[in-house]
């Protein structure tokens, strides 16, 4: 008991947690802003970077939270918990980075309408993501337990929107006269942007574990 209380305690896990998801979110909203703004070559590339340093970011902070796991002997939480939620949470940023790269390599010629939809509601994701894990730090109160777990509700539904969004997308690809090299261009960007809303709904399905096993 002795030998414990001398050695290092907590390591600021939460707030490295809640520095990853703003920089999630704001990798999210420049990645909405690149969409949005496709056509304009100048603004895409404004976007382009601000998403990759938004991502840098993110690979920041995960290293900082290794390095602290490495050094810190008694954890908030279970120190697999952490190791999982901020790798999982890097998988967000790394497919946001991805989907401004994929559409560059393949040459994507204009989004269309249901690709703006999922970069929505990508972005959407990511913002109650951040909500999410900001409420960690306080689950030993009922009432932020509740609130977090209704969060992570919210990322269900809000992944389960993606999935149909997903469906519909690529129905209506194979049933307009589309070249096939545009419809595999197209059906791969669909599928990565639902791939962001999955890997947020993962962050969620961690963050609802840590809460039911700490509250």
């Amino acid at each position: 008991m002795f030998f414990s209380k001398l050695m290092p305690h907590d390591g600021n896990f939460f707030v490295l947690f809640n520095e990853h998801a703003g920089h999630i979110v704001a990798a999210s909203e420049s990645f909405l802003k690149f969409v949005e703004h496709y056509n304009d070559e100048v603004l895409r590339a404004k976007y382009t970077q601000e998403v990759d340093k938004a991502e840098h970011a993110c690979d920041d902070v995960v290293k900082e939270v290794h390095r602290r796991l490495h050094k810190t002997f008694i954890t908030p939480i279970d120190r697999d918990q952490i190791f999982s939620l901020i790798n999982t949470m890097d998988d967000v940023a790394d497919l946001l980075q991805n989907g401004t790269e994929a559409m560059h390599l393949y040459d994507v010629k204009q989004m269309t309408a249901e690709m703006i939809q999922m970069a929505e509601l990508c972005n959407q994701c990511c913002i109650s993501m951040k909500n999410a894990v900001a409420t960690l730090k306080d689950i030993s109160d009922p009432e932020v337990a509740k609130a977090a777990l209704k969060t992570c509700d919210e990322i269900d539904h809000l992944e389960s929107n993606a999935d149909r969004l997903l469906s519909t997308a690529i129905t209506r690809l194979f049933r307009e006269d589309i070249e096939v090299r545009e419809l595999i261009k197209c059906q791969r960007i669909y599928e990565l942007l639902e791939e962001v809303t999955d890997k947020c709904e993962d962050v969620a399905n961690l963050v609802e574990g840590i809460v039911l096993e700490n509250s």
